[in-house]
């Protein structure tokens, strides 16, 4: 066998392969196995028909056919083993020249696993940042926690800042109800800046029974280009109002929240907690920003065939997202005023490069580097897995699929892990 390699791309590669009378000969041989199954010959059952025999009762264009079957698949395999070449796709086969027996050329084109070429990556001048925490930050936590545990008492009188209405609405524009603008027993809390600026205002000064429209502009840089700028009206029907009266801060209330002996050591332990959250978030932004330096200084070829694979599971994650929140991809869609096209050729594809760069990134990183998982560090994240995941995931967690999942992910994150500390 005679093979010669074409690079046409960085993801691309042709093998021109030739096959002359012996490679041919045993590909006959494996064909006739396979056909004389189906011969039926005098004085032999069928299944049986020696291979001598089968070779005078089968169709010389049938054996020629599954001999250039056989022959070519059986090349393939071991030209692209040869060459070490990982394909990522089914082979292209484009038949050159064929005679039964004598001589077979094809080329077999498919893409390919690309070399990654590593930026110096022990440098990369990144830098973690913690975010600090202020007496306000605390304070909203400790606000949250009253409003979680207010008296609320249903008032007749008129609505005003502070108190909880409960609220069915329909938004309008030009008339005609859009998307995301409808609602019923909805609670909103007055002078909370959940809605758009204007409705709330809009709802102080009524009663319980009330029903009336509040006419609003929604802001230039609304995330929903439909809507954003538009003059819209809301008809409301005030169906509740409660006053919320706040529970003290004291050191009843403290005592109550936790172990605590007074408000201060019930501050603190907040402040503690909102700074741990920070340390983690910065931390895992700052591992993002490495892998995003990291491939901005190497370079990183994307195969086609990957970039369609992802942009289907990002549209099918997409698609489960939206569905629990009572969406479809076509209200999603519309709401941001762009076609599934248009969506699909820039957030989608986007996105999808974004996540093979990352994972061809790392992979190379973890092979130079020499990152390695013990069987002790693979059971460990398998149970972490299972005890985060349980039975909701529906997940086979012994299967072979998902066991070779965590085990790639466990790689990740120790290479990644690897990337931090070789930036500090």
């Amino acid at each position: 066998m005679k093979t010669s390699k074409e690079q046409q791309s960085e993801t691309k590669v042709r093998l021109t392969i030739s096959l002359g009378q012996k490679e041919l000969h045993d590909a006959e041989q494996v064909a006739l196995t396979k056909l004389a199954k189906e011969v039926k010959a005098p004085g032999f059952r069928k299944g049986k028909v020696p291979i001598s025999v089968a070779s005078k009762h089968v169709d010389v264009n049938v054996l020629a056919q599954q001999s250039l079957e056989d022959a070519v698949s059986k090349a393939v395999a071991q030209a692209f083993t040869e060459k070490d070449i990982r394909a990522l796709e089914r082979p292209s086969v484009e038949i050159i020249k064929y005679v039964p027996g004598q001589e077979l050329e094809f080329t077999a084109e498919a893409e390919v696993l690309p070399v990654i070429k590593l930026g110096a990556y022990k440098k990369l001048g990144v830098k973690k940042v913690v975010g600090k925490v202020a007496e306000k930050d605390v304070d909203e936590v400790i606000e949250r926690m009253q409003k979680a545990s207010a008296e609320r008492k249903e008032v007749k009188r008129a609505a005003k800042n502070g108190d909880e209405t409960v609220i069915d609405f329909v938004g309008k524009k030009d008339g005609t109800p859009f998307d995301g603008g409808t609602a019923k027993d909805y609670a909103l809390e007055l002078g909370s800046k959940q809605f758009i600026p204007g409705f709330e205002e809009g709802v102080v000064g009524h009663k319980a029974g009330d029903e009336f429209d509040v006419h609003v502009t929604f802001p230039k840089d609304y995330h929903a280009p439909a809507l954003a700028g538009a003059k819209v009206s809301f008809s409301v029907v005030l169906k509740a109002v409660k006053e919320v009266n706040l529970p003290k801060v004291d050191e009843a209330f403290a005592k109550k929240a936790g172990p605590f002996k007074s408000v201060a050591e019930f501050k603190a332990d907040i402040k503690r907690e909102l700074k741990e959250s920070r340390e983690r978030e910065a931390s895992e932004q700052y591992k993002e920003d490495l892998v995003k330096q990291l491939i901005e200084k190497s370079n990183v070829p994307v195969p086609e065939v990957l970039v369609g694979d992802q942009m289907r599971s990002i549209e099918q994650d997409m698609t489960q997202n939206l569905a629990y929140r009572g969406m479809t991809i076509q209200t999603y869609l519309e709401g941001k005023n762009l076609t599934h096209e248009e969506w699909q050729k820039t957030e989608v594809r986007k996105a999808a490069e974004d996540r093979i760069k990352a994972g061809l990134v790392l992979a190379e990183l973890s092979k130079v580097e020499k990152v390695t998982a013990s069987d002790e560090e693979h059971v460990l994240k398998v149970n972490e897995y299972q005890a985060q995941f349980g039975e909701k995931s529906g997940q086979d967690f012994s299967s072979s699929e998902i066991q070779r999942e965590i085990a790639n992910r466990l790689i990740t994150d120790k290479t990644i892990d690897k990337l931090v500390t070789l930036n500090k």
